[in-house]
């Protein structure tokens, strides 16, 4: 079918859809990788950059068209801590970074990424935007505002209101993120593609059949440390397990929670755990040191982290939860617990570390699967069509 379309093409067509194009990333944090937005987003860059088309990151950071840093009072203060910031909005800055781009395309709906959508639109210069911030994720770190009757609707539609009614085709990087959306009335054209991993991430040795488990056996989560990551409740289920002396406990991330959960970690695990910061370059070396990773958050727009993991070779043990995407990676019922129950995350952990053979074939499993749908190099190839459709409704605009 698609010979036959590109027979149909005319020559003008065929080129156009060849030829590479120059995107502006717009990105608040550009160039840090310390949060899964920013560091999905220089993952593409890169990748963009070696499929042979042109990217110029624009926000804090950037090599080139570097933004100021916006100071919100107490919400830059929790975002910082999340190695997160938001960048002032600069006309000068967006105009130079958009002068001679094909599209320019945003990840936030916040005020830098809102005034460079304006910006854009008056150039003339095709749009698209990203959905990468869950509403529910802000929700979660808000205190008593969580406990606000709408909260969450009040914030999809904020969000709707501020740039994404206004942008014709939107990415999203799971079904759920497109369900949630259209549950609450967005109207853009959405287009499904993970955001992938990198090929470094490759898969780790796995054990002989006849190999015992190992001691200490390694579990490993990574993500925010926040509410909405349930990073406490694994820490009360580890120390529910039947094999709770055996287990070390390595969660890499950052955030407010931090001191909390080293706190909860010494008080009730038996063995220390490392909690804290890790970088980005050092993840595929720790992924491979792991046994097992446990994803037991509440809410996710899909979890790059676990696909790393599984692409490392380790099997995932994830919540299933309404408002979680990350649920999908399972391949087996063992992959699997429902959210927030301490007793069953603790039988689901108990029962990988009795069986080390399968724990090794599904490892391998994972591993393969994984590469076949989620590498960062089909997910970018999407994106550009999603890029070419958006510029070609632009022109005909």
């Amino acid at each position: 079918m698609a010979e036959h379309r590109m027979e149909r093409m005319s020559d003008e067509e065929k080129n156009e859809r060849q030829r590479p194009l120059t995107i502006a990333m717009v990105v608040d944090t550009s160039g840090n990788r310390g949060n899964g937005t920013s560091n999905s987003a220089l993952q593409w860059a890169r990748e963009l950059e070696r499929q042979g088309h042109h990217v110029r990151l624009v926000g804090i950071g950037a090599p080139e068209y570097p933004a100021r840093v916006n100071h919100v009072p107490l919400v830059s203060w929790i975002a910082k801590k999340q190695q997160m910031q938001f960048a002032e909005p600069s006309d000068t800055l967006f105009r130079a970074a958009f002068r001679g781009v094909d599209v320019v395309h945003i990840y936030t709906p916040f005020r830098f990424g809102r005034r460079a959508c304006k910006i854009a639109m008056q150039m003339g210069v095709a749009v698209t935007a990203g959905y990468h911030v869950q509403p529910e994720n802000i929700t979660y770190s808000a205190g008593p505002l969580k406990h606000m009757p709408g909260i969450e609707s009040l914030i999809y539609r904020l969000f709707d209101i501020w740039l994404y009614r206004k942008i014709g085709h939107v990415h999203v990087p799971t079904e759920l993120g497109a369900s949630l959306l259209r549950a609450h009335g967005y109207t853009a054209k959405l287009h499904v593609i993970s955001n992938g991993y990198e090929a470094r991430f490759v898969p780790k040795r796995q054990r002989a059949a006849d190999e015992p488990s190992p001691s200490p056996f390694r579990i490993v989560a990574s993500g925010r440390l926040t509410n909405e990551k349930n990073h406490v409740m694994l820490i009360r289920a580890i120390a529910r397990c039947r094999h709770a002396r055996d287990i070390e406990l390595t969660i890499a991330g950052t955030g407010p929670l931090k001191r909390k959960l080293r706190r909860l970690a010494s008080r009730l695990l038996q063995r220390p755990a490392s909690i804290g910061f890790h970088r980005n370059a050092d993840m595929p070396a720790l992924l491979h040191s792991a046994d097992l990773l446990v994803h037991p958050s509440i809410a996710d727009l899909e979890s790059v982290s676990v696909i790393e993991g599984m692409a490392s070779g380790l099997v995932p043990v994830i919540a299933s939860s309404e408002l979680s995407a990350a649920g999908q990676f399972a391949l087996c019922d063992e992959s699997l617990f429902p959210v927030d129950d301490v007793e069953a995350l603790a039988r689901r952990i108990d029962w990988w570390i009795d069986h080390p053979a399968e724990l090794s074939r599904w490892g391998a499993v994972y591993a393969e699967h994984t590469k076949e749908h989620y590498s960062v190099e089909a997910s970018v190839r999407a994106f550009v069509d999603m890029e070419r459709e958006a510029i070609a409704d632009n022109r005909a605009e």
